[in-house]
């Protein structure tokens, strides 16, 4: 399993993580994700430890604190043996301090989780969203502390904008507090405004970027076909989906191009899809889920063989799209913007 250092910390990980929001199922929307109780949540664990993947993705919300719970006990024994990262933000009760960045919910979420997980540190701990109620100042202060109580190793961010990200970066070195190393992000083939504006960022600031929904909520798994019937055994139809209504003849262009590389390399046209993601700047991980054995390891499969050049400009042209503005006056003047033409 190939690891890459993870933004400007010494940390390197696994370049796959298992990502287990599909554990526990504990309302309609986490149950088009996945219902995986502890006992197949340890096979799948071991199954990826088998494989080199020793890095788990999890968050308070999901599931309202089962997730974490499950993977606590699925972990039992092995701490330090694997990477843990979890997430703070989003709303975990009806309080008015039960949700956001502040001091006061950061230190009591942050416990909750150490809790659940059954462990004394969290190795990533993320902002799940921005909170623009509270001072970013108060925010990173307080992870600094956590960090000082060795309660976490390294923080993250997820779902920011560029100016959230900057100028959070901008107030950790202002005050000599920690900075964010990673930014997991919404990337895929099919959703690409990420290299607009947050890649540049990340190349220049050193974030590295953990992909999440790599396979864009399995629209890139391989279901969706030109001139055939919906699936509805995927999360879309059953409510558990991000991101903007899609575009469907863009998809099937994309599907296209999959099917070609895919009939070149052997592979699934998820696994090419997974293995374009790795092909691109400040990517060092992608976060992959699996309601079963099967699909887990055909996503693991995704590793261990690379594109070759052609393949990954074929996919690129592929799934291009013109830009919003400034990104698209910013594309028209490249010796202004030398980063790679293809964002």
């Amino acid at each position: 399993m190939e690891h890459r250092q993870l933004g400007a910390s010494g940390l390197f990980v696994p370049v796959l993580s298992f990502g287990t929001a599909t554990f526990g199922g504990g309302n309609e929307f986490f149950k088009a994700w996945g219902n995986t109780q502890l006992d197949e949540a340890k096979r799948l664990v071991n199954l990826c430890l088998d494989e080199g993947v020793n890095f788990f993705d999890t968050a308070n919300v999901y599931s309202q604190g089962t997730s974490e719970e499950i993977l606590g006990k699925a972990l039992e024994g092995m701490r330090n043996q694997v990477i843990i990262s979890t997430k703070a933000t989003f709303p975990m009760g009806d309080g008015a301090n039960d949700f956001g960045s502040s001091r006061s919910h950061l230190i009591q979420a942050c416990e909750d989780s150490l809790r659940r997980l059954q462990t004394d540190h969290i190795d990533i701990y993320h902002m799940h969203g921005f909170d623009g109620n509270t001072p970013v100042e108060e925010t990173l202060r307080a992870l600094d502390d956590l960090i000082t109580a060795g309660k976490i190793r390294y923080i993250a961010c997820s779902n920011f904008s560029g100016w959230h990200l900057m100028k959070s970066l901008s107030a950790s070195e202002r005050y000599g507090w920690a900075k964010y190393v990673a930014h997991q992000a919404y990337y895929s083939l099919l959703d690409r405004e990420f290299e607009w504006e947050l890649m540049p960022l990340g190349i220049d600031q050193k974030v590295s970027t953990i992909v999440w929904s790599p396979l864009s909520s399995g629209r890139l798994s391989g279901k969706f076909r030109r001139d055939q019937p919906m699936p509805q055994d995927n999360r879309m139809a059953q409510g558990g989906s991000h991101g903007p209504a899609t575009n469907f003849e863009r998809l099937y262009t994309i599907m296209d191009a999959l099917d070609e590389v895919a009939e070149e390399t052997g592979k699934s046209v998820a696994q090419v899809a997974l293995n374009w993601l790795l092909q691109r700047p400040t990517v060092v991980n992608l976060v992959i889920g699996a309601r079963n054995e099967e699909q887990l390891k055909q996503n693991l499969a995704a590793v261990g063989w690379n594109l070759t050049t052609e393949q990954v400009k074929k996919l690129d042209a592929a799934s291009d799209a013109d830009p919003i503005y400034p990104y698209w006056h910013q594309r028209q003047n490249p010796k202004l913007n030398p980063l790679p033409k293809f964002y």
